[in-house]
């Protein structure tokens, strides 16, 4: 694991919150687009003595989805309304990550929507405490279960996570890992409803550590296409475990627009002190 020290950098005074107009979404997705074209040649170079993907499978999987939002999409951006469900229909593909959505819920508390996910099968739900910050009235909706209320059991504003409580049993879930490692430039997934659709599924790289004017801990800084309605989507490496929990973007000098995670760690630490 990198030390903190070896990421820090100027402080950015930023909206974390703010939204993307148009025209700055569209280019983030055009830019998105072409790395992922990229990826796409480089790897049939490489897979050309192999037998190759079963094109209609992934076809099949885009048309679904597609057909699924067609309600939602007068009232959305439609370029990455098309490059989200492309990426999350080929990352769906894959058994690992279909798995992984199944623990990923939709948080409506108010007029708030966020993402949240799953860390055991008694219905405990880890999200951001600004989802749901000052509600009462919270519900939670998995891909498969369906609809549950849920109430908030724990707030850890200081790190920006919430502890929600589903009502029910034996939910699918996420495993957490036990600290936050990694390496500069890992890959990552993470799944969370963006742009009013749900169940995305999309991946990046981590950049490293990021201080923060307000915060008192670094936060994990990412290469990756996060949009409102991320916040709460669960950062996951490639051993399947949990390490971080998407809570904003920002723009940085160096890197240009990125998204910010917590790390686990701060939900150990925090779960920790309220215990003792």
């Amino acid at each position: 694991m990198k030390d903190r020290d070896d990421y820090k950098h100027d402080i950015i005074d930023d909206d974390l919150y703010e939204e993307i107009d148009e025209e700055e979404l569209y280019d983030l997705v055009q830019d998105e687009k072409r790395k992922a074209w990229e990826r796409d040649r480089e790897e049939r170079e490489q897979r050309k003595t192999k037998r190759p993907f079963p094109k209609w499978i992934f076809w099949v999987i885009a048309l679904m989805m597609i057909t699924n939002i067609v309600a939602v999409l007068p009232n959305t951006f439609s370029i990455p309304a098309v490059d989200f469900l492309m990426t999350s229909a080929e990352l769906s593909t894959n058994d690992e990550v279909s798995n992984y959505k199944k623990s990923v819920v939709v948080v409506e508390a108010g007029q708030s929507q966020g993402t949240g996910f799953a860390i055991n099968e008694d219905g405990t739900i880890l999200t951001n405490h600004h989802v749901i910050e000052g509600e009462k009235r919270i519900s939670v909706a998995f891909p498969d279960e369906g609809l549950f209320q849920a109430e908030v059991v724990e707030q850890y504003p200081e790190v920006d996570l919430a502890v929600l409580k589903a009502e029910g049993d034996g939910f699918p879930h996420l495993d957490l890992a036990e600290e936050t490692t990694f390496e500069e430039d890992d890959h990552v997934y993470f799944i969370g409803n963006p742009l009013r659709f749900t169940g995305i599924a999309n991946q990046g790289n981590i950049i490293g550590y990021k201080n923060l004017s307000d915060w008192n801990q670094p936060v994990l800084m990412l290469d990756a296409p996060i949009y409102r309605g991320n916040s709460g989507s669960p950062v996951i490496n490639d051993k399947g475990k949990v390490i971080a929990v998407v809570f904003a973007t920002l723009y940085e000098d160096s890197e240009g627009r990125v998204g910010l995670a917590v790390p686990i760690d701060y939900y150990y630490e925090q779960k920790n002190f309220r215990n003792k």
